[in-house]
């Protein structure tokens, strides 16, 4: 499955329908009276989260959407029926937002969640509505309102505990597919990762989910390499871990890159926790891994990880410390089969 994360959408709620008029007529019945019936409600629009989605791809084969409007009302007091409603289903994390592109709608976060984002045009009323004691034969009717129609932007969020960001090649993706099941696109060259890619890791019988950000380079916020298109993904991560390649020319420098894009962008990723992790130490002298050491301490102002994503060294104290800022993750399925089928035994002081 491609994976898109935004998607322009036109949508359009139903009409009301046509209130009716028409009067009774019957053998053996002298005053029958007005008898049309009001038209029914039009449908309306609706977007609902569901499970199983990870993608607005569903939405670049079909952009347009219209609810059917109401049935007219009929004689013999016959209400018309109403439209029936359409849903949108999107993945968790989806954003509706105006056609500006910069104006909210609603944010979905939780599963299950829905929202009525246009409401279907009320039917009119027929004439057997306005009957009264002072107008007994009334021959007006109400026309049915019209429904709502508006452009619309869903534009995809991930929604992840902890995201990975570096520049490309530093090892993100190998470090993905070390700790989780994830099987993200493997390469020795830059920018493999096209698209973020999320994974679900198990560390001291708890659970939390980890994305991998496709690579930055310099100029990232101005459009350059694959631009800062999917930092939004890691807006809603509550720790980063900022993985740097042992093997660069400087980690200092490297570091420093990827940190003034975070700054520059507007999703205030400058102020998030950040965990700090030297990648590919097996592929470095010893000499060589104290200086880059040295020079990103110095340059991020805290102690880097030691990490090596290949052979799994440091691996398990990046995700302790990972798990120690994102607090009481969810217990893992692992450890609670495991205290299930643990045999009884009487309790020792």
């Amino acid at each position: 499955m491609k994976f898109l994360d935004e998607a322009k959408v036109y949508i359009r709620s139903g009409d009301g329908g046509n209130g009716c008029v028409a009067f009774r007529r019957e053998k053996y019945i002298e005053f029958g009276g007005p008898s049309g019936g009001n038209g029914g409600r039009g449908g309306d629009v609706i977007i609902e989260v569901v499970d199983g989605l990870n993608t607005l791809i569903d939405y670049r084969y079909q952009q347009h959407f219209k609810a059917p409007r109401g049935t007219n009302g009929m004689g013999k007091d016959r209400h018309g029926a109403n439209g029936k409603p359409i849903t949108l289903k999107v993945p968790v994390g989806t954003q509706i937002i105006d056609e500006d592109r910069e104006t909210l709608i609603h944010d979905f976060t939780k599963l299950g969640e829905t929202y009525v984002l246009a409401e279907g045009g009320n039917g009119g009323f027929g004439n057997a509505h306005f009957k009264s004691s002072t107008n007994r034969a009334p021959r007006n009717a109400n026309p049915g309102q019209p429904g709502e129609e508006r452009w619309i932007w869903l534009r995809l969020k991930l929604i992840a505990d902890a995201g990975l960001v570096g520049l490309p090649n530093a090892g993100k993706s190998t470090f993905l597919s070390k700790v989780s099941a994830a099987r993200p696109k493997i390469a020795d060259y830059p920018f493999t990762t096209l698209h973020p890619q999320l994974g679900v890791v198990d560390v001291d019988a708890r659970e939390f989910v980890l994305a991998d950000i496709p690579g930055l380079i310099e100029g990232a916020h101005d459009g350059a390499g694959l631009g800062d298109r999917f930092l939004g993904h890691v807006e809603r991560c509550r720790v980063l871990l900022h993985l740097i390649d042992a093997t660069c020319e400087h980690a200092g420098k490297a570091y420093k890159t990827v940190r003034a894009e975070l700054d520059a962008y507007e999703g205030d990723l400058a102020n998030k926790v950040e965990i700090v992790g030297l990648n590919k130490i097996d592929a470095v002298e010893p000499d060589e891994l104290k200086k880059q050491k040295d020079r990103l301490k110095r340059a991020a102002k805290q102690t880097p990880l030691l990490i090596s994503g290949a052979t799994g060294e440091g691996v398990p104290d990046a995700l302790r410390a990972l798990v120690a800022v994102i607090g009481e993750a969810p217990v893992s399925d692992k450890a609670k089969s495991a205290a299930q089928s643990a045999p009884w035994a009487p309790a020792t002081s």
